[in-house]
């Protein structure tokens, strides 16, 4: 058989009809090049945003991530001291994501890893420098919106005295790792938010699911997010239960180095990387 009459394996089978043909293509997931052009897409975007709006937006997000520590509180509150109860309290833990990342605010390692995409496009001077400036608007402003209600909580402005000895007690045993430990356990945290942004797009309303099972990993794991972490230390630093320097050095500067290789150096290029290998065999 001559090569231009063999079957093309890559569409759906001619016996079907135009309708069943387009129902085929429609449900069929998009290929590693289509998600990549829409994460790619979507890091211009985030790009060419002002400081002011990147700043009001990752305020707004730390807010939003603080709900993850209010709610695991209060279901805590209600729980047992059993071995089973972190399974169930953690269940608190994605609320604060969901309200970020649906609401499309910017929250660090998930909104500001789409960036780097279009930089590894095209890695410029000019596109460094925006990816720089983007990092730096999000991050400061999560940091700062956690800590406003990390004080509001240790001030029992927004919480009881009662809830808030419920928060010392449980964030009290949390022991506090050596910074390498908590590197190490910030790049599966980074490698996990980076995975919300790249499955997304082939979500199709089931958008809630992808970003409540994969951060209920990240809360079973015990890995280290870099904002939602410093929620929790933040709280206990205001509380005086630890020190500035082992809240911010020992815990925030590494988990933020170990989501930031998680998230850009091993998911974001490893995942450019494919798409240009995609692209080298179609050529």
């Amino acid at each position: 058989m001559d090569d231009s009459e063999q079957p093309d394996h890559h569409e759906p089978d001619a016996s079907l009809d135009a309708q069943e043909t387009a129902d085929v293509k429609d449900r069929r997931a998009g290929s590693s090049k289509i998600v990549h052009e829409v994460v790619r897409l979507q890091g211009e975007e985030e790009l060419g945003r002002r400081v002011p709006a990147l700043c009001l937006s990752g305020l707004a997000a730390g807010l939003a991530v603080t709900l993850s520590l209010l709610c695991e509180l209060f279901l805590r509150s209600h729980l047992p001291d059993t071995d089973w109860a972190p399974l169930v309290y953690f269940l608190g833990y994605p609320v604060g994501y969901l309200i970020a990342i649906m609401g499309r605010l910017q929250l660090f390692t998930e909104s500001t890893v789409t960036a780097v995409l279009p930089v590894a496009t095209d890695p410029t001077w000019n596109n460094f420098g925006r990816l720089s400036r983007l990092w730096l608007c999000v991050l400061l402003g999560n940091l700062v919106g956690v800590t406003l209600v990390s004080a509001l909580m240790a001030g029992e402005v927004i919480i009881t005295h009662e809830q808030r000895m419920v928060a010392i007690d449980v964030l009290g045993k949390l022991e506090l790792q050596h910074w390498t430990r908590t590197l190490t356990l910030g790049i599966p945290a980074g490698f996990i938010m980076a995975a919300i942004a790249w499955v997304l797009p082939n979500a199709r309303g089931s958008e809630f699911w992808v970003i409540f099972l994969l951060t209920y990993v990240i809360a079973l794991g015990g890995f280290a997010h870099v904002v939602t972490g410093s929620s929790q230390v933040t709280f206990l630093w205001l509380n005086g239960n630890i020190g500035f320097h082992d809240a911010w050095v020992q815990f925030t500067l590494p988990a933020l180095v170990g989501n930031i290789i998680g998230g850009t150096g091993l998911f974001a290029v490893l995942a450019h990387g494919q798409m240009r290998s995609d692209l080298a065999v179609d050529e």
